[in-house]
């Protein structure tokens, strides 16, 4: 059977289960297409082979024990469940969850990607990927990367960017602090504790307690009280250090800060134990503050731009990360498209990012994580893109290029976390806040 026959074969249902890890020279071209070698299973459960003479380096692992491999998969999927949403293929949420199954399938907590720029743990990935697993009755691997966090967070309750993950609390280069990591703990942590069954929530509140008395302790010595703002810090964006030391911070980091706040407020209710005196006073303010300095421009990216600088960032003020309807934030959000699509479809991360022609699926899914409770029609629109442009063996990339192809790492954790989030989000029939 030639490649085009069992692409098309694998598109509509095929499973990864493993995957190659691509050559050097893809890495010094990531926005080229991207070609894949491993197993895949069909509708049918049969295992399939599915080669590509553009792949040049392979795991060796992706050819050994691939029947194995295979039952191991299929009784991971049936000790928890998988959304089903009408209208869209539900191997885009199997996928995405076998994906994320994968990822962690040698170091016990899930990494970004498995090519060696990707292997590692990201505190905000890492957050989404709780709110996955968890939606999806796989706690042990929600609280396996809550655990690795709470291990590798420092005593200030900060995060880097990025984590080695065979060695909690190691970076692997010197990216630095990034103050949004704090926020995405404490509302993954929240994510947990709020699926747990009713009788064992402060228990779980209490094994992370470290984690939230840092984070909290954390959020609040970060806020600048000259603008009412966290500290100016790199987001998700990760552009160079120098745009950091001008003062500008960033939506994205405000809102994930307010929204790490409001979860430590859940917790430590749910805990029975007093939050800092500080922290409801602080919530409120930081809550104003955010409508006043983003809300008349449109809540852009940075204070002071106008509203074609919006970018995901408000999505983060909405639910589930959110659960506030502020002053104009709904409007700002469903603007972001216009100013946010590129040529293949998808968006990339903002307004004012690069004219590159590159569209991000973790923008689109996160994106569909907020429209699943904003706007579900639109949902639906986001995540059937997304289908659409997953690789051969159904992966979901990094990125998407002009012509529509898929490009850079896949699979990635943080789209296929945001993917599984969405479809649970519209399963559950989620009603927007008042």
């Amino acid at each position: 059977m030639g490649l085009r026959r069992l692409v098309s074969a694998c598109c509509c249902a095929s499973l990864l289960l493993t995957m190659a890890v691509l050559a050097d020279r893809f890495h010094e071209q990531r926005d080229a297409p991207l070609h894949a070698l491993g197993i895949a299973v069909d509708s049918s459960g049969r295992t399939v082979e599915v080669s590509s003479a553009q792949a040049t380096y392979v795991d060796a692992r992706a050819t050994r024990g691939a029947a194995e491999q295979r039952r191991d998969q299929l009784r991971w999927l049936a000790a928890g469940t998988v959304p089903d949403v009408a209208g869209i293929d539900r191997s885009l949420f199997t996928g995405a969850l076998l994906d994320l199954h994968l990822l962690g399938r040698d170091h016990g907590v899930t990494v970004a990607g498995w090519t060696p720029q990707w292997r590692y743990v990201w505190p905000r990935d890492s957050a989404v990927a709780v709110s996955a697993f968890v939606r999806t009755g796989h706690r042990a691997e929600a609280e396996a990367l809550l655990s690795f966090l709470q291990s590798s967070q420092d005593q200030r309750g900060l995060f880097q960017a990025r984590y080695v993950p065979d060695r909690p609390g190691v970076a692997p280069d010197s990216r630095g602090v990034q103050f949004d990591g704090t926020g995405w703990a404490l509302w993954g942590l929240a994510e947990l504790v709020r699926r747990a069954p009713p009788g064992e929530r402060r228990r779980a509140v209490q094994r992370y307690r470290q984690l939230l008395d840092r984070s909290t302790g954390a959020l609040l010595s970060g806020i600048d009280h000259g603008t009412g703002l966290p500290f100016p810090s790199p987001d998700y964006w990760e552009t160079s250090a120098p745009r950091w030391q001008t003062g500008e911070a960033t939506l994205a980091t405000a809102a994930i800060t307010l929204a790490g706040m409001r979860s430590a407020g859940y917790l430590y209710g749910v805990s029975g134990t007093a939050p800092p005196a500080a922290l409801d006073g602080a919530r409120d303010a930081l809550q104003r503050v955010i409508v006043e300095q983003y809300g008349p421009s449109g809540y852009p990216r940075r204070v002071g731009e106008g509203p074609a600088a919006v970018d995901l960032g408000v999505s983060f003020l909405l639910p589930p990360i959110g659960d506030l309807d502020l002053p104009g934030v709904r409007a700002a959000w469903q603007r972001a498209p216009a100013a946010m699509t590129r040529p293949a479809g998808g968006l990339a991360p903002g307004g004012s990012w690069r004219r590159d022609g590159i569209s991000w699926t973790p923008t689109v899914a996160l994106y569909a994580m907020a429209a699943a409770c904003a706007d579900p029609a639109a949902a639906r629109h986001w995540l059937g893109w997304l289908a659409a442009h997953r690789t051969a063996l159904g992966a979901l990339p990094e990125k998407v290029t002009e012509d529509g192809s898929p490009a850079s790492v896949a699979p990635l954790a943080w789209t296929a976390a945001a993917v599984l989030v969405a479809g649970d989000e519209l399963n559950r029939g989620c009603v927007p806040s008042r």
